[in-house]
């Protein structure tokens, strides 16, 4: 019985079997039989029939042994006495390895007439070299595309996205070529099964190496690759001493996971029981733990700070949990550790990947839209998840078809928790594209805003759009609410119709509150006004700076915060929309000439219009009325000047000090109040008297 791929997390024994197996032959005396008999046992072997009585005989040698060795009733009471029962099973195997050992070297010496296994690693050496050597020939013959994708800059968002999909392309060609020269020049010849079985397996194990190599060497860009501005394009912020150790370490793990893999399937196929493969899967794990540890521990240098030596602590820990779960059995508790420490850590590095690569430019910091960014990070987020809950769903040999046509509580619950996850993970998906889209929006009229060229709609937008934000928030979430309730089974037609009563109940309560949102609905349908305006209702007067379903926040121009209901508001003055007119006065002495000022007013107002500083903002000149009044003093001249909003005062206090000096050089006397005090006396004598009086008034 071959094993599934999720055996091969569970198994890492290939270097234990490897020793053996060269030095099996001096350990077996038996003299080889006739071929007639080798070709009827390879015949019986292949047969369904022989291999599941086989199999059968296997547990009944295995229930034996834990039999006479006091092993604990089938049902377990507890974890303690699943691991105790474990462990016996697994100790009571290691007797039986030498037998199930010799009895494997008797089938491969049967399948090869009495060959060394030598031949056969030779072979296997062979077409791994031949991989290489094509592969090496469509390197040569692509010289010109390498360079090109690795001379790419690495300036903006796009030019980095370039460079990692020509590598892409360029190792899936490589890889393709290995595959071809190794495992597609062996298939083109007929093999025996068995030695087809064994080459392939070990060819397969090459292969998911070399794909490991090529995938960190396109990602971290090792320092052999001699790329000059490697740290820009590289997937990660790392330099190249971290880059060269970890592109050797993940081809160690990789290459050992999967040559181990490929030989506990060949265990399986030469007779070997689970307990046997179980305690060779032991002693690998552990090797297998000492390579992950050194992988940990050799990137540290002495400078480390206290983080990194943290997370290296960490990490061992985890690894060695996962090792001592898997000696005691815990095949279930393992995957959900696994599972519940890595895919949040697999998440972080995705989103760290992501916001590298995809970071600003340096030059004009021009980034990709957030909409794009948010959408590549939840896919490969929601893709990790998905892929996290089949593994676990294999490797916890869980039937789907179970779950969906399962009638009991237990599966219920499960189909229901699933299809939670599932809507959850949707909702999540679409209100980050939501975010996202109105997050790119709002950052685009942003900054026009601030360049001061934003137009009445994307005004117009930035008013609406957090509105609509939160609302889409609240209905994502009531619906997600629901949604998963019902998957649960509950009933959710007494909740919705519960749910109304209480709104119906709700609303009579608080009519002020519901009197506040419905008539912020109508004002902003009638798009009264806008977020950055300034706007006067009754005693509130400010800008419009944010506003919620009931209430709107103004902000003074004198700095304090005006919060008013809606409900409150009544009649709105909006000072900020279209145009507006300002009018103002000044005053002229009696004998002034009206016609010169009236020119010398109009050229004003000609190179206030001309002035760069004024001119994007001027609507209509500054212009001479006519004389408004005649005053105490001199002659009112009323002027007006037509500008956009809130630029009017700007404009009106550069105009009194132009006009002011204008005046003054062509003559024209802007007056001041003047008292004169006359009795007929001298203006000593009429002051003497006008204090004499005032003493006389006070009293004492």
């Amino acid at each position: 019985m071959k094993t599934s791929p999720i055996d091969w997390l569970r198994s890492h024994c290939f270097l234990a079997l490897l020793i053996v197996l060269i030095a099996a032959p001096g350990s077996v005396s038996a003299q080889p039989p006739t071929p007639e008999k080798v070709d009827r046992l390879i015949e019986l072997l292949s047969d369904p029939e022989i291999k599941t009585w086989l199999q059968q005989q296997n547990k009944k040698d295995a229930a034996a042994v834990d039999k006479v060795a006091g092993s604990t009733p089938a049902v377990l009471s507890s974890a303690l006495d699943m691991i105790r029962a474990h462990m016996r099973s697994v100790l009571a195997a290691i007797p039986r390895l030498p037998a199930q050992f010799q009895r494997a070297w008797i089938i491969l010496s049967l399948e090869f007439e009495g060959q060394r296994l030598a031949g056969v690693l030779v072979l296997i050496g062979g077409f791994i070299v031949a991989g290489l050597g094509l592969e090496w020939l469509v390197r040569w013959s692509m010289r010109n595309y390498r360079r090109a994708a690795l001379a790419q800059p690495s300036t903006t968002p796009q030019t980095r996205l370039r460079s990692l999909a020509l590598r892409v392309v360029y190792s899936v060609i490589l890889l393709a070529a290995f595959v071809v020269g190794s495992a597609g020049v062996f298939l083109i010849f007929d093999w025996p099964p068995l030695l087809r079985e064994i080459v392939l397996g070990y060819l397969t194990a090459a292969i998911i190496t070399r794909a490991a190599m090529m995938l960190s060497r396109v990602l971290l860009l090792p320092p052999n690759l001699k790329v000059d501005h490697a740290e820009e394009l590289r997937a990660l912020p790392m330099n190249d001493a971290r880059a060269a150790h970890w592109y050797r370490w993940i081809a160690i793990n990789v290459g050992w996971f999967a040559f181990v893999g490929a030989t506990l399937s060949l265990l399986a196929t030469l007779g070997f029981d689970p307990q046997g493969r179980l305690v060779l899967a032991t002693v690998a794990g552990f090797i297998q733990l000492l390579l992950i540890l050194a992988a940990v521990w050799l990137r540290l240098k002495p400078t480390t700070d206290r983080t990194a030596l943290a997370a290296s602590w960490l990490m061992t820990l985890f690894f060695v949990t996962l090792w001592l779960l898997q000696l005691a059995g815990q095949r279930i508790v393992f995957w959900l550790v696994l599972a519940l420490v890595g895919l949040p850590f697999t998440i972080m590095l995705a989103h760290r990947i992501v916001n590298f690569l995809l970071r600003p430019s340096p030059v004009d910091n021009k980034s990709l839209p957030p909409l794009l960014i948010a959408l590549v990070d939840r896919s490969i987020r929601l893709a990790l998840i998905v892929a996290a809950a089949i593994l676990l769903a294999r490797a916890w040999h869980f039937d789907i078809s179970m779950v969906t046509e399962g009638d009991t509580l237990s599966v219920r619950l499960l189909r229901g928790g699933l299809n939670a996850a599932l809507i959850i993970l949707a909702a999540d998906f679409g209100w980050s594209l939501t975010r996202a889209l109105v997050a790119r929006k709002l950052g685009g009229h942003e900054g026009s805003a601030e360049s001061g060229h934003a137009s009445p709609q994307q005004a117009r937008l930035r008013t609406l759009l957090p509105i609509f934000q939160n609302i889409l928030f609240a209905v994502i979430l009531v619906i997600t609410i629901l949604m998963v309730l019902s998957s649960l089974g509950i009933e959710i037609g007494p909740l919705i119709a519960g749910a109304g009563v209480v709104g119906v109940a709700i609303g009579f309560g608080a009519q002020t509150l519901v009197k506040d949102v419905i008539s912020g609905m109508f004002y902003l349908l009638d798009d009264a006004f806008r977020v950055g305006e300034y706007i006067q209702s009754g005693n509130y007067r400010g800008t419009v700076e944010n506003f919620s379903l009931r209430s709107v926040k103004l902000r003074h121009h004198r700095g304090y915060l005006f919060t008013v209901p809606f409900g409150e508001l009544g009649a709105i003055q909006n000072m900020s929309r279209d145009w507006v007119i300002d009018k103002f006065s000044i005053t002229v002495a009696y004998d002034t000439d009206l016609d010169k000022a009236r020119k010398l007013i109009k050229k004003i107002g000609l190179e206030l219009a001309a002035d760069p500083e004024f001119s994007p903002h001027v609507i209509e000149p500054l212009k001479l009325q006519g004389v408004e009044k005649f005053g105490d003093y001199g002659i009112e001249l009323r002027m007006k000047l037509k500008t956009k909003p809130g630029e009017q005062f700007t404009i009106r206090r550069k105009a009194f000090v132009v006009i002011k000096k204008t005046f003054e050089e062509n003559g024209i006397h802007i007056p001041f109040p003047t008292v004169y005090v006359q009795e007929g006396k001298s203006p000593a004598a009429a002051a003497g008297q006008i204090v004499s009086a005032a003493k006389r008034e006070t009293p004492g």
